[in-house]
């Protein structure tokens, strides 16, 4: 039952992803076609509760997936099971939401 819900909620956020994707890399194409440079965009985001918003549950959503894949890998490939398992899935989430939430946090609010 464990497995199946992880595969839902793998494919649920893969679905808030893809608009999440196409967001930031039409944002990346008029910042690079705009010339902005870095400072520019930075100052762009700084304060910006939108772009936390955007960029924070892109964050959410990209380490739920990402942790559930590497999860997937890692009992295929290395038979890792039981809570062994279950706790490198969760600290793999844990890490991935903290790095990327740190980088969300330092280019709208730091």
């Amino acid at each position: 039952m464990l497995s199946m819900r992880l595969y839902m909620l793998q494919r649920i956020t893969a679905v808030a992803m893809a608009p999440l994707v196409l967001g930031h890399l039409l944002v990346m194409i008029y910042a690079v076609q705009g010339g902005l440079s870095t400072a520019e965009i930075l100052g762009r985001t700084k304060g910006s509760f939108f772009w936390f918003l955007f960029y924070g549950t892109f964050v959410l959503a990209a380490s739920i997936h990402g942790a559930i894949g590497l999860r997937t890998i890692v009992s295929e490939w290395a038979g890792l099971k039981g809570v062994a398992l279950n706790c490198f899935g969760w600290l793999t989430y844990v890490g991935l939401f903290v790095l990327g939430a740190r980088a969300v946090w330092a280019v709208t609010f730091a």
